[in-house]
């Protein structure tokens, strides 16, 4: 009985004990092979994939998002645990380290509306975090040009090919890699080094 009765107990406090929780966010940010890397290597996130975000499902793939006419930003899908890293952390990230906010249509040598600079909100708290830090960056003239991200809501996110799925990790010398990308992983580790991750 005294058994039956503490397996009962234990049964109970895991069904009351709360399940872990996590949250999405979606950014854009240029190409997304360096947004991706940026994120996967700060602490409680637990997921990244590079995807596409903005247009419709029949135009979500690389070579129709490549013409620059189907709606898409190259986007990353961020899964995060709150308890360890904040949405508004994940903000200061993005718009310090991730990309260059003050660029409209492109990022660095990426030409295009698919590179714009957006934040695809997921919820009314997201939308009023992302606006909130971006008053407050330009209250601070954070930057010498205007900020020009877009927050908009987030209708879906449609994962992009395999072959973009990490892919700093796996090409760490290529060229484009080098000169764009890796800085943004040295910032990250300068600016931010209570969250950086190897």
């Amino acid at each position: 009985m005294t058994q039956l009765l503490s397996t009962l107990l234990m049964v109970g406090a895991l069904a009351t004990s709360p399940a872990p929780t996590t949250q999405t966010a979606v950014f854009a940010g240029g190409c997304f092979w360096g947004v991706d890397a940026v994120f996967k290597h700060v602490k409680g996130v637990t997921r990244v994939v590079s995807g596409y975000a903005g247009g419709a499902a029949a135009t979500a793939d690389y070579e129709q998002v490549s013409s620059g006419e189907t709606g898409h930003a190259e986007s990353v899908e961020v899964t995060f645990d709150p308890t360890q890293v904040s949405y508004e952390r994940l903000l200061e990230i993005f718009f310090i380290v991730a990309h260059d906010p003050t660029q409209r249509n492109r990022q660095g040598p990426d030409v295009g509306t698919q590179y714009r600079s957006a934040i695809f909100y997921a919820n009314e708290q997201q939308k009023n975090a992302a606006a909130t830090f971006i008053a407050k960056l330009t209250r601070e003239h954070a930057f010498s040009k205007p900020i020009v991200t877009e927050v908009v809501p987030l209708d879906r996110f449609y994962r992009a090919e395999e072959y973009h799925q990490d892919y700093l990790a796996r090409h760490p010398t290529q060229p484009y890699i080098v000169y764009n990308d890796l800085p943004k992983l040295a910032r990250l580790k300068q600016r931010f080094p209570e969250v950086w991750r190897d």
